[in-house]
């Protein structure tokens, strides 16, 4: 385990790899967390945040439910970028990923998880475009190491799509279904992709994040004690702890190890995350 914190809907697991430092969220708090020698620390927001993209030593790109923030982690000041669905007080931002180009992915849904009332935008170099809707809980954001290729899920679906990139990071072409996962077995969240190709994607409800070599093939599943395992992300000097969050919300009855973030080591290294630029 990472830290003992009991998110209700821990998100958005980041490693700064300038700052050697892990950040995540509470998408239902409004809260960013870190942790790091000296202690956990937390700045609360007014509103849900859910995921975030380095920008440089001392900021971050933050989605929150109505923008995307220039949020700075030393002095927590923020200046707004952009508007995110800021005129639909129904939704809020959720996953997001940097892309190798510098582009900015994330994802909308309903607050209520309406069917069918989110998008997915890319935020890139001050132009934020929706790229796809209607969509449900658009989640698994994540980029093949060679720049080629994202990829994309609608967690209620059970599918994550395979989207073919152009040089400029933009989509080329349609997505292609690259898994189709029984609902018994997988719910596929968060996701992020290794140095080696392999797509590492949390499975909500089911306790475990699922690796899937770059053919689609399952090479593994490592399970959590949590249930609700949210996102997953690489991050250590080496590149080889895998961190994984967890949500405690919409449990009946809920454990000590729901919500809180976990960390391992694993045999192969993940990508450094990209940078944003604004």
């Amino acid at each position: 385990m990472f830290d003992d914190t009991n998110c209700l809907l821990g998100e958005g697991p980041l490693w700064h790899p300038l700052r050697g430092q892990f950040f995540w969220f509470d998408i239902d708090a409004y809260r960013l967390y870190t942790r790091t020698d000296e202690g956990r620390q937390m700045w609360q927001f007014d509103e849900h945040v859910s995921a975030a993209g380095w920008v440089d030593e001392s900021r971050l790109l933050v989605a929150s439910e109505s923008a995307l923030i220039d949020f700075n982690v030393e002095t927590g000041k923020s200046r707004k970028v952009c508007d995110l669905e800021a005129d639909d007080p129904a939704t809020r931002s959720n996953d997001g990923r940097a892309d190798p180009y510098g582009g900015f992915w994330i994802g909308t849904m309903g607050k209520a998880k309406e069917p069918g009332a989110g998008a997915i935008y890319r935020y890139y170099r001050g132009e934020l475009r929706r790229l796809y809707a209607p969509w449900s809980i658009p989640n698994a954001m994540c980029f093949t190491p060679d720049g080629r290729f994202a990829f994309l899920a609608d967690t209620p679906t059970g599918k994550v799509w395979r989207q073919a990139l152009d040089g400029e990071g933009w989509p080329e072409g349609e997505p292609e279904v690259f898994l189709d996962l029984p609902s018994d077995r997988y719910r596929p969240d968060g996701a992020v992709v290794d140095v080696e190709g392999n797509l590492w994607c949390a499975q909500f409800r089911h306790g475990k994040v699922s690796v899937f070599g770059p053919d689609g093939r399952e090479m593994q599943s490592i399970a959590f004690p949590a249930q609700r395992t949210t996102c997953p992300a690489f991050g250590g000097a080496d590149l080889q702890t895998l961190f994984v969050t967890s949500a405690s919300l919409e449990q009946t009855v809920t454990t000590e190890h729901d919500g809180r973030t976990y960390s391992l080591r694993v045999d192969v290294a993940g990508q450094p995350e990209h940078r944003v630029i604004l």
